[in-house]
């Protein structure tokens, strides 16, 4: 006898019809963690090929990563050296001390400069012949050939090349400034060739990452031709074009991730092995420079731009030789 719902109990027929929905949405993500587990599996079943997939990634994606890592550590190091520039400032000889001085307080009220140290031309040779060891020699002069001279440090807003470059400009054109003088031509030429460095390095990135993305390709080519009896009969069974293509895809992210942790890992070897020799000679030219490595970030980033890399080469795989396995052909036979 058909059991009946009793009054005030909650019909039964809004749960029948909400079932297949929830039924079918089980069954689709079911199947994608069992395609995912499968994928794995045959890939861990090759090793030697995976490994030898996954290395060829990562060599590919650790070699541009790694360019950007040294030029991001050399700009920081720039950045360093551009905060620490001053200008010099060579008075004209007929430029009294009174006149010096007004000078280095005009200067001084300038927003964009920090601080302005006068040192005068008697100072300047007594410390010319303390360091340079002429003191004999410099008894011979009649009258003292160094300048005034003023030293300015500017602002941390204006310690930039752009910046410095318009306080020179501005410092040459003050009346009894006969000469300005800053060593940053030898900086702005390691920011171009920096910036030159940067743009081969995106370059090489974009060629090395269409060189992944065939890899991968080729890879589940081969994967296809070895699995097309398989793929015959799921295409006779009614299976969709979306349900043969998935097992490739996921293959072609897996070698994705393997591609991506073994980037990882090389970068890091190499940060490792470059560091110890690298310190050695920054502290040579007491400079603090250091190799910098992936923080947290930058590592997700890389895996999962390999992920991408290796589920578009998987997908430009099936997409083009997917289609030239035609079920007719058991079906002719």
């Amino acid at each position: 006898m058909a059991e009946r719902n009793k009054p005030g109990e909650p019909g039964r027929g809004a749960n029948v019809a909400g079932s297949p929905l929830k039924d079918q949405a089980h069954s689709y993500f079911a199947h994608h963690r069992r395609v995912a587990r499968d994928s794995a599996r045959r890939l861990w079943q090759q090793p030697v090929s995976s490994v030898m997939t996954w290395l060829v990634m990562g060599i590919a994606l650790a070699l541009p990563v790694g360019l950007l890592l040294l030029l991001t550590s050399l700009q920081g190091v720039s950045a360093g050296w551009e905060s620490s520039a001053r200008i010099t400032l060579y008075l004209s000889d007929d430029t009294t001390l009174e006149r010096a001085g007004k000078i280095q307080a005009e200067l001084s009220s300038d927003s964009r400069i920090e601080s302005v140290t006068l040192i005068d031309r008697d100072r300047a040779l007594a410390e010319f012949r303390a360091s340079s060891g002429l003191q004999d020699a410099l008894d011979y002069l009649e009258e003292n050939p160094l300048p005034h001279t003023l030293l300015v440090t500017p602002q941390d807003s204006a310690r930039t090349a752009q910046g410095v470059e318009t306080l020179v400009q501005y410092f040459g054109a003050q009346e009894g400034v006969d000469r300005v003088q800053v060593d940053l031509g030898w900086l702005q030429r390691l920011n171009a060739m920096a910036d030159l460095l940067a743009r081969a390095a995106w370059v090489l990135a974009l060629l090395l990452a269409a060189a992944v993305v065939l890899v991968i390709g080729n890879t589940i080519r081969l994967a296809i031709e070895s699995r097309r009896d398989e793929i015959l009969v799921a295409k006779l069974v009614g299976g969709t074009d979306a349900f043969v293509r998935r097992p490739f895809l996921y293959t072609g992210a897996w070698y994705g991730l393997g591609g991506g942790i073994a980037a990882w890992l090389m970068l890091q070897v190499a940060i490792w092995w470059l560091s110890g020799p690298v310190e050695r000679l920054a502290s040579l030219y007491r400079s603090q420079f250091s190799l910098q490595g992936l923080g947290f970030d930058a590592i997700v980033t890389l895996i999962i731009a390999a992920m991408l890399l290796g589920w578009l080469g998987a997908w430009l795989a099936v997409k083009r030789h997917l289609d030239d396995i035609d079920p007719g052909e058991i079906a002719g036979g």
